[in-house]
C-alpha cells in the first residue's frame, strides 16, 4: 500500500477530504444534487516551524483537524435544516451583529470547545474519579492507573456503540466507510471507480477511531508513572497531559501509515476492530460522493502514474506511426528510387535515342552540309574542271598547233600520249584543292 497523504472524515450526508493545505467537502443534498465546497487551510506550522517537531506536530494536527471537522460538519448540516429552524433566531442575529463575517468561525470554535469539555469530562475525569474510588481499597497506584485506563476504554467503546444505533449516525458511519474505501482504493493502486471502491476494505490504519483508541491506550502507560495522593493534582495531570498523549499517538499513527511490519499490525489491531463499529458498508451513491470529494483535492491519476502510462502509450503509438510512416516513406522512397532508376534508364534510353537521333540528325545535317559542301566543291571542281578543260583544250590546241608547226618545220611525228599525261596532272591538282577545302570545312 502506497500512502497518499489524503485524510478525511464523514459529515452529514457527505465526506470531507484533506490533502496538505487543500480540503473539500462533498454533500448530497435532499434533491440528490452533489454540492462540493473547496477551501484552503493555512497551518500554524507554516509560520512557526517549531510546530513541525515530533509530538508538537501531533498536538497541532489534532487541534486543527477538529477545527476543520466541525466547520465542514456545520456546512453539511446547513442543507438539512427545516425551514423554521433555518430562520434566524435572536441569538443568530446577535452573533451576526457582533462578529459579522466571522460568525461561522466563532460558532465552530464554540462548538469545538464544548465538544472538548464533554470529551475530557467523560473520558478523562470520570475514569479518574471512578478509579479513585477503587483506589481506597487497592494499595498499588500502578494497578489503579491501569484500572483507570481500562474504564476509559470501556466508556469509549460503549459510547461508540450507543451512538452507532442512532439512525442519522448510522448514515454518517456509512459515509465513514465510503471515505476509507475510497482512500484504500487509491493507495492500493486501483482506478477511482465505484466498482473498484466497493471492493475495498472499510478499515484504515490512519483512521481517527484508531487514533482515539491509541490516545486511551498510551494514557494508561503515562498515568501509571504519575503518582499523587492529591485528587485535584491527579485530575489536573490527566487533563494537561492529554495534548502530549495525543502527540505520541499521532506519531504512532503516522508511523503505522508508512509501515506494515508485524508489530505495527498487532498494535493497530484494536483500533481496526473498533472501526467495525464506526464504519458501515456504503451504497454506491455514498461512494460517488466520496470520489467527488477526493478528486476535488487529489489527482489520483498522477498518483497512480496513469498520465505517465498514457503518455508512454501515446509515445508508443506515435513511434509506431512514425515507424509506419517511416516504413511507408522508405517504401515510397524505394518506389521513387525505382521509378527514378526507371526514369533514369528510360531517360538514358531516351537521351541515348535522342543523342543517336541528334547524332543522326547532326550526321544528316553534317551529311547534308557535307553534301552541300561536296556539291559546292563538285560545282567548283566542275567549274575548275571546265575552266581547266577549256584551258587544257586551249593549251592543248596551242601546243598541238605549235608542235604541228614545229613538226612541220622539223618533220617529226606527233606524240598523242604527251597530251593525256598533262591532263592527269591537272586532275591531281584539282583533287588536292578539294581535299584542302574539306579539311577546312571539318575544322569549322
Amino acid at each position: 500500500m502506497k500512502p497518499s497523504g489524503v485524510g478525511g472524515q464523514a459529515v452529514i450526508e457527505g465526506v470531507m477530504m484533506k490533502n496538505k493545505e487543500h480540503y473539500a467537502v462533498a454533500v448530497r443534498k435532499p434533491d440528490n444534487e452533489i454540492v462540493i465546497k473547496e477551501d484552503t487551510f493555512k497551518s500554524v506550522s507554516d509560520k512557526y516551524k517549531i510546530w513541525r517537531l515530533p509530538i508538537l506536530r501531533g498536538i497541532l494536527a489534532f487541534a486543527e483537524s477538529m477545527g476543520i471537522g466541525i466547520k465542514t460538519l456545520n456546512f453539511s448540516a446547513s442543507f438539512f435544516e427545516e425551514e423554521e429552524a433555518a430562520k434566524e433566531t435572536k441569538v443568530d442575529k446577535a452573533f451576526s451583529k457582533v462578529f459579522k463575517d466571522k460568525t461561522e468561525g466563532i460558532l465552530a470554535a464554540i462548538t469545538m470547545i464544548i465538544a472538548v469539555v464533554l470529551a475530557v469530562g467523560i473520558f478523562i475525569v470520570l475514569p479518574a474519579f471512578a478509579a479513585g474510588l477503587l483506589g481506597k481499597s487497592i494499595a498499588s497506584d500502578s494497578l489503579v492507573a491501569f484500572i483507570e485506563g481500562i474504564i476509559r476504554i470501556v466508556l469509549f467503546v460503549l459510547y461508540v456503540f450507543a451512538i452507532s444505533q442512532l439512525k442519522d449516525i448510522k448514515r454518517v458511519f456509512m459515509y465513514h466507510g465510503a471515505e476509507h474505501k475510497t482512500i484504500n482504493c487509491v493507495e492500493n493502486g486501483f482506478d477511482l471507480t465505484i466498482e473498484n471502491v466497493r471492493k475495498q476494505s472499510r478499515q484504515h490504519k490512519r483512521c481517527g477511531t484508531s487514533f482515539l483508541f491509541l490516545v486511551m491506550f498510551v494514557s494508561i502507560i503515562f498515568f501509571m508513572f504519575i503518582r499523587t495522593d492529591n485528587t485535584w493534582i491527579r485530575y489536573a495531570s490527566r487533563i494537561l497531559l492529554v495534548p502530549v498523549i495525543a502527540g505520541v499517538a499521532y506519531e504512532f499513527i503516522r508511523f503505522a501509515g508508512k509501515n506494515d511490519s508485524a508489530i505495527v499490525r498487532i498494535l493497530s489491531k484494536p483500533g481496526m476492530w473498533l472501526q467495525g463499529m464506526t464504519t458501515r458498508e456504503p451504497d454506491d451513491d455514498m461512494i460517488e460522493v466520496a470520489i467527488k470529494s477526493v478528486e476535488a483535492v487529489f489527482d489520483w491519476r498522477t498518483f497512480l502514474g496513469k498520465e505517465t502510462e498514457a503518455e508512454e502509450v501515446n509515445t508508443q503509438v506515435d513511434s509506431k506511426n512514425v515507424s509506419s510512416t517511416g516504413g511507408k516513406e522508405k517504401q515510397t522512397n524505394k518506389q521513387n528510387s525505382n521509378r527514378a532508376s526507371e526514369n533514369k534508364q528510360t531517360g538514358n534510353k531516351k537521351n541515348s535515342s535522342q543523342q543517336n537521333q541528334n547524332k543522326k540528325t547532326a550526321g544528316n545535317k553534317t551529311n547534308q552540309s557535307s553534301g552541300k559542301q561536296s556539291n559546292k566543291r563538285n560545282d567548283r571542281a566542275a567549274n575548275i574542271n571546265g575552266h581547266t578543260e577549256d584551258t587544257k583544250q586551249n593549251n592543248a590546241s596551242n601546243k598541238a598547233a605549235r608542235e604541228l608547226a614545229a613538226a612541220s618545220t622539223r618533220r617529226e611525228p606527233l606524240k598523242a600520249m604527251d597530251i593525256f599525261e598533262e591532263d592527269d596532272e591537272i586532275l591531281r591538282a584539282v583533287d588536292d584543292f578539294v581535299a584542302i577545302t574539306d579539311e577546312a570545312a571539318e575544322k569549322e
